[in-house]
């Protein structure tokens, strides 16, 4: 017996969208809500398209003749999406310094071997047969 397919309002698709427009997980929404992530993708892209008005609510869709797609920003979380470009700008920052360290140490580590002090002599690594 298939299931019956569930139906959620416009104003819970606007929010979720919000959210993930915030940076939220999209996983972690997808369990919150027991939907799957490709819908809220669906959702998200139906928004960027038209808006508010694209998200279907209860009903029958309108027919729409296609149009452009319009640059839409949600003002009210600019500052969340400004606070969470930051904080992965430092991420960013921080994995680069890292990235320098371990590219310097490989360096060190698989840079020449000290010569050995005169013919005859002792190699200044021991051999790793034994």
């Amino acid at each position: 017996m298939p299931k019956k397919a569930r139906i959620f309002s416009r104003d819970l698709k606007l929010s979720v969208i919000r959210r993930m427009l915030a940076g939220e997980n999209v996983s972690a929404l997808a369990r919150e809500l027991q939907v799957r992530r490709e819908d809220l993708y669906v959702w998200r892209e139906r928004f960027r398209a038209g808006g508010a008005a694209a998200l279907r609510g209860r009903g029958r869709p309108p027919k729409v003749v296609a149009t452009a797609p319009a640059a839409v920003a949600v003002p009210d979380d600019l500052a969340s999406a400004q606070r969470r470009m930051a904080e992965l700008e430092r991420k960013i920052g921080q994995q680069q310094l890292e990235l320098d360290f371990f590219q310097r140490a490989l360096r060190q580590v698989s840079g020449p071997r000290r010569p050995s002090d005169g013919p005859g002599a002792m190699p200044s690594t021991h051999s790793s047969k034994r």
